[in-house]
């Protein structure tokens, strides 16, 4: 990686530039721990030169490590995994640095991570002047690059001087977005909040300059901004103040480092996940769909007015490494296209209550979401009084395994979307279904509506989707994919109960040899 060194010497700005492989060796004062000095200073050293911490020696590391990196470490994580491959790349390169790097195992060291309070992210930690109070959490750090840069930002200087357009070259080599400050004063005011943010942003290349050529050269009028840039040519300009927050420019910065749309990917994940925009929207689609670029493109084009409000993620559910985002959100394939709006603090999810995904109804909900108005969507709406009474059962997410897998019932469920002309179609018809069966206690017509109400089943159909719960003690489903219509409905649903009546007989006599043998398993014992 490229980087220009500022040194700041007799109070007069120099710059050099120079190149730094990202596998040197940081210059530094003190050296690495030997092996002789591990019970000294706390903990083993691997070849990697990371100690290894517990409770027994973390005191003592701290003492002897004016600046301590510890990564809580939880080993059966996949996660976990990867940042300590990189935690230890990272050690590799800083070996001859004042920073030392240790890691904790949390499954092991359950006390210490308590008393440090670290049972939650972020899993990086500086400990500095041998305070375990004084501490900084390292969010964001997810490659041995970016623990290197954000170590070396944090002893300055946080960005790179540029004094003339000979330098600005390199900048058109660069691949990514660049940050580049102009400001008059590199030592007081508004410029400390740009080396702030540069310290936090470790990903990105940070340069500064306050030579009037950059101001001509892109225009610039403003004493103070802040440009991104790709390949030289500006894509953002930002002004900044007086009264400009570290936390408004990384904002700004992270906004435009991200597209427009982001697709989630295991590339991806922890930049959207670290986005300091709380408030997502997710689009599920199936990327190999023929409606695909229809939608992608009505979905970036909603999102242009929400950057920095909302950030715009695209989630392809026939990608299978995406099975565990499907899962957490509880989206089934077979429902996309699906957009799900997400707020992070609370992780509250409210559903767009359409079937058209547009760009004016995609802008709508957003704006509806920003402004409190959009209803969210609840693990289980509350049940009505009179649930049970009605003709068709209006079951909810509380109710609905209890009522689905009676095994004293059979049970017809329409699993419906309230905004859907498909779904609304098949009210009447349940209505006459429900009537068909109202002399048999032991038959349930029931509905219950998709949009508000979370599914832990596995329906496997699009909505509005018909499931069939056998009077049974196993949990079986059989899914309806004949017509839809009062006489096929009411044949579908008396051959199943003829087929369920055989299998309970089937069901009873296994569970009554399962009861006769544990009985002779006890007495076996007994003797």
């Amino acid at each position: 990686m490229k980087l220009l060194l500022l040194f700041l010497l007799l109070g007069k700005t120099i710059c050099v530039c120079v190149s730094v492989s990202s596998n040197t060796h940081s210059d530094a004062h003190s050296a690495t721990l030997s092996d002789t000095d591990s019970e000294r200073t706390g903990g083993s050293v691997g070849e990697d030169g990371v100690l290894q911490l517990n409770r027994g020696n973390f005191k003592q590391a701290l003492k002897h490590h004016k600046q301590l990196l510890v990564h809580f470490f939880a080993p059966l994580s996949g996660e976990g995994q990867r940042v300590a491959a990189e935690f230890r790349a990272a050690a590799l390169q800083l070996q001859r640095s004042e920073v030392k790097l240790g890691v904790v195992d949390v499954s092991k060291e359950k006390e210490l991570a308590r008393e440090l309070n670290a049972t939650t992210p972020p899993s990086l930690r500086l400990y500095q002047s041998g305070d375990r109070d004084k501490v900084t959490p390292c969010p964001g750090l997810q490659t041995a690059a970016s623990i290197v840069t954000w170590l070396k930002r944090r002893a300055g200087p946080s960005a790179d001087l540029i004094t003339d357009l000979s330098q600005s070259d390199c900048l058109e080599d660069l691949e990514g977005l660049v940050v580049l400050g102009l400001f008059k004063d590199l030592q007081q005011g508004a410029v400390q909040v740009f080396y702030a943010a540069a310290i936090d942003l470790p990903d990105l290349l940070f340069y500064i300059s306050s030579s009037q050529t950059f101001y001509r050269k892109y225009n610039i009028i403003n004493q103070e901004v802040v440009l991104l840039l790709k390949q030289s040519e500006v894509q953002q300009v930002y002004d900044m103040s007086s009264q400009t927050s570290k936390e408004e420019l990384i904002l700004f910065i992270t906004v435009h480092q991200m597209d427009l749309v982001t697709e989630y990917t295991g590339q991806t994940a922890a930049q959207i996940l670290s986005s300091p925009v709380l408030s997502h929207a997710l689009l599920f689609v199936n990327k190999s769909s023929d409606d695909f670029f229809h939608l992608q493109a009505a979905f970036s084009a909603a999102a242009a007015p929400f950057r920095g409000k909302l950030l715009f993620v695209l989630v392809d559910v026939d990608e299978p490494r995406n099975g565990r985002m499907l899962e957490y959100f509880r989206v089934r394939d077979v429902e996309a296209p699906l957009l799900r709006l997400v707020n992070l603090t609370d992780y509250v999810t409210y559903q767009l209550p359409s079937d058209t995904l547009d760009t004016p109804t995609i802008t709508h909900f957003c704006q509806s979401y920003l402004e409190g108005k959009a209803k969210p969507r609840l693990q289980s709406e509350p049940a009505p009084a009179d649930w049970d009474q009605r003709l068709v059962k209006e079951l909810v997410g509380s109710n609905l395994e209890r009522v689905a897998f009676n095994p004293d019932k059979t049970v017809f469920i329409l699993f419906y979307l309230p905004y859907s002309q498909r779904s609304r179609s098949l009210f009447l018809l349940w209505e006459e279904l429900g009537t068909a069966f109202l002399s048999r206690d032991d038959v349930v017509i029931a509905r219950i509506d998709t949009s508000s109400n979370d599914i832990n089943l596995s329906l496997q159909e699009p909505s509005p989707a018909l499931l069939l719960f056998p009077a049974l003690h196993a949990e079986r489903v059989v899914i309806y994919r004949g017509e839809r219509t009062l006489e096929e409905l009411r044949g579908f649903l008396e051959r199943e109960m003829e087929n369920a009546s055989r299998d309970r007989i089937k069901e009873e006599q296994e569970r009554k040899q399962y009861i006769e043998a544990q009985k002779a398993a006890e007495i076996k014992e007994e003797l």
